[in-house]
């Protein structure tokens, strides 16, 4: 790879980058984007789905949304079970009217990089950044890639975080002490959007992406291997704890991919420094309880697309100054909210003899929560407006 000079590099091609990338192109911002894995595996990795309003508006803004708008679904109920029943809550008539569009991650990034590339952006796959400094990305081959300013948009792992940190910046963090087994099956949904079940051998949650696709949840030990949880096995545990046999089965389907997510959450004291700026999972790691972190990231590139265009074009470095004092307190209302949502959902661990009395106790105030959401009217506003909202 010939060494390259650009405006702005962008070091990964997720959300956050892909975003960034078109929003600067679409501001005449020249910049590269590399990204260390394949263009197919990029394409083709699942994750996220869930789009609040505001992502969706920043899309359709930018003439990103042509195709969440003509294939995204409007989820506007999600409904919780537990021993004690089953209820729907209608958020969309709550807090802000906001609803939730789901749209499959995957498809999301493949209309970026088609888009990025039909107006004509440099986008590089199979390039892995070793280092990172200021103006300057080093890759495995040895190439230097400079720019005025680097974007590190790489994930939690990815070089430009790595890079922040060695220069003392702080984290806070939180380990919820919790693990998912996250399932992506051939099924079509079982319930009309989103579903929370309460049980006492662990959470299980459903969550719709397509007809004819479906993500699972389960709450498993820490430690827990994929390969431990056959086909079999998950279908008959989340039938047990979404309670199959009280409200109905579950329409099942091949298991397309098991992986077991650890529930950690971390937030960089500050999102970037002289030319070296984060924006998505690199700046802050949240958990998934809550699905916001495809949303902070359209949120953070949005913000950072603007300071970069005020610099590079005007000379107006305000915008770099304001990055972190505009994005971090909406990046902690989310993780407030995602904490929350943890209490919510997951009930104390199995306790020993001792611990019985503890382990009562907790699950007590669980099911406390939950009987609040069910019946307060505020509190059924507090969480419309922060599970749609950004």
């Amino acid at each position: 790879m010939a060494e390259v000079q650009a405006g702005v590099v962008i070091v990964g091609a997720g959300p956050a980058g892909l975003v960034l990338g078109n929003l600067l192109l679409d501001r005449g911002v020249d910049c590269v984007v590399l990204e260390r894995r394949s263009r197919a595996a990029v394409e083709g990795r699942a994750r996220a789905g869930f789009l609040a309003a505001h992502s969706v508006r920043v899309l359709t803004e930018n003439g990103l949304a042509a195709g969440l708008l003509a294939r995204g679904r409007t989820h506007t109920t999600c409904r919780f079970r537990s021993e004690r029943g089953e209820f729907t809550l209608d958020y969309a008539g709550l807090g802000r009217g906001e609803v939730h569009t789901v749209y499959p991650q995957q498809e999301l990034v493949r209309d970026l990089v088609a888009e990025f590339l039909r107006r004509g952006g440099d986008l590089r796959f199979g390039v892995e950044a070793a280092d990172v400094t200021d103006g300057r990305v080093r890759l495995r081959d040895g190439t230097d890639v400079t720019g005025r300013y680097v974007a590190g948009c790489d994930g939690h792992r990815g070089a430009g975080r790595a890079a922040l940190t060695a220069r003392g910046v702080p984290a806070a963090r939180w380990d919820h002490g919790v693990s998912w087994l996250a399932v992506l099956a051939a099924a079509p949904p079982s319930m009309p959007a989103t579903g929370y079940a309460l049980h006492e051998r662990g959470f299980a949650g459903h969550m719709a992406r397509t007809a004819a696709v479906t993500r699972y949840y389960l709450q498993c030990p820490r430690g827990t291997a994929p390969a431990d949880w056959s086909e079999d096995r998950i279908w008959a545990e989340l039938a047990t704890r979404m309670r199959a046999a009280e409200f109905g089965p579950l329409r099942e389907g091949a298991v397309l991919e098991k992986t077991v997510v650890d529930l950690r959450s971390d937030v960089l004291e500050s999102p970037g420094t002289g030319r070296l700026w984060l924006a998505g999972d690199a700046a802050g790691l949240i958990s998934p309880s809550a699905a916001k972190g495809a949303n902070l990231a359209v949120l953070q590139a949005e913000s950072l697309a603007r300071a970069f265009e005020a610099v590079l074009l005007r000379g107006d470095e305000s915008g770099l100054a304001r990055y972190a004092a505009d994005c971090l307190p909406r990046v902690w209302r989310a993780h407030e909210f995602s904490h929350w949502m943890s209490g919510l959902l997951h009930g104390p661990a199995d306790a020993g003899d001792g611990d019985r009395d503890e382990a009562r106790y907790g699950r007590a105030l669980q099911y406390a929560r939950l009987e609040s959401l069910r019946t307060s009217r505020r509190h059924q506003d507090f969480f419309a407006e922060n599970y749609t909202g950004i």
